[in-house]
């Protein structure tokens, strides 16, 4: 029963991230068409630079379905891990996307400077731009807050996208303001080229992102975490630990300990003692092991504990480099596996 509880709780988070995906496929194709409009109306640099940034959105976000399609897909025998990996590419590509945009930008924005900038209809121009700033914040908002929800990095890195084109049309918005009050021309490639910055630094600072999760750079609130519980359980047990990795594969936590108990316990006590442990470290993390977790923080995150037993006396002889951490097998130890 818990077990199937489970299943529709984790059924609905994907359908749940599936819909938010698609909806922002949706909106990003129509306020591309309004942007690519609102710029044959005046010519704007700026606008341009908008819709250039919405094209790229769209292309982007395309991506990020395909990507999320495929993170939730099971393990099969080439991918034995599972396939959720995929939300750190998707973050990547939609970064470097980003990236090349904001390039872009600036060229059109030099060439705009140097040739003279031509700017025309600034009252539709301005209105098309400001009903995409109201539409794009919601949209952004609600990808991140339903991202973060969920656990799922491919639908905070759109949202966190999405947020950045209401930014640029912010700043698009403004831009033509200035030049309608003062009609100082060079106002229009001045602030793309303010846009196109903010662009750059959004898109590196996905990438960056995308390049720690790829290389399993060590995540700190991930380490205090299992090691709290890990001390607490020392303190509380005697026993001891060592050998601690853990990993991120976007929704899916990888923890890996090697635990040592007194060599004349039983292997059936053994293994009740460190599934209580693997219990305990899944619990930290907010899921229950074998309950089902109702919709919330934390609520699209799995945690896999796998935990390598050794007897406690034998720890020097096994591992006689002191401080120094060993992960090659010990002869005579055991390994268990707990997935919620």
């Amino acid at each position: 029963m818990h077990h199937h509880l489970t299943c529709v709780s984790h059924n609905a988070g994907e359908r749940t991230q599936r819909i938010a995906i698609m909806l922002s496929l949706g909106v990003g194709v129509l306020l591309a068409f309004g942007k690519w409009a609102a710029y044959s109306f005046t010519g704007s640099t700026a606008i341009l630079s908008d819709a250039a940034e919405s094209v790229v959105h769209m292309v982007a976000v395309a991506f990020a379905a395909y990507s999320l399609w495929l993170s939730q897909q099971p393990p099969d025998e080439t991918h034995l891990y599972g396939h959720e990996k995929i939300s750190f590419f998707s973050a990547g590509f939609e970064g470097a996307l980003i990236v090349l945009t904001g390039l872009f930008i600036i060229y059109e924005s030099i060439e705009k400077a140097i040739t003279g900038p031509e700017v025309s209809r600034l009252d539709i121009g301005t209105a098309i731009s400001l009903a995409v700033t109201v539409i794009n914040g919601v949209l952004g908002w609600y990808l991140i807050r339903t991202g973060r929800r969920q656990q799922s990095l491919i639908l905070v890195a759109n949202g966190k996208h999405v947020l950045t084109d209401c930014w640029t049309t912010v700043g698009v918005i403004i831009g033509l303001v200035l030049i309608w009050i003062t009609g100082w021309m060079l106002f229009d490639p001045l602030v793309a080229t303010l846009v196109a910055l903010n662009i750059l630094w959004s898109g590196a600072q996905l990438v960056r992102h995308s390049f720690h999760g790829l290389m399993d750079v060590r995540d700190p609130a991930t380490d205090r975490t299992v090691r709290d519980v890990l001390d607490q359980w020392v303190t509380e047990s005697g026993a001891r630990y060592h050998g601690l990795r853990h990993r991120s594969a976007g929704n899916v936590i990888w923890v890996e300990v090697h635990v040592l108990l007194p060599g004349e316990q039983d292997l059936a006590t053994a293994h009740a003692v460190v599934t209580e442990l693997e219990q305990k470290i899944q619990q930290a993390f907010g899921r229950p092991s074998g309950v089902a977790v109702p919709s919330g923080e934390g609520a699209g995150t799995r945690v896999i504990v796998t935990t390598h037993l050794e007897p406690i006396e034998q720890h020097a002889e096994h591992h006689p480099s002191e401080g120094v951490e060993h992960n090659d097998p010990a002869v005579g130890s055991a390994s268990h596996r707990s997935d919620v």
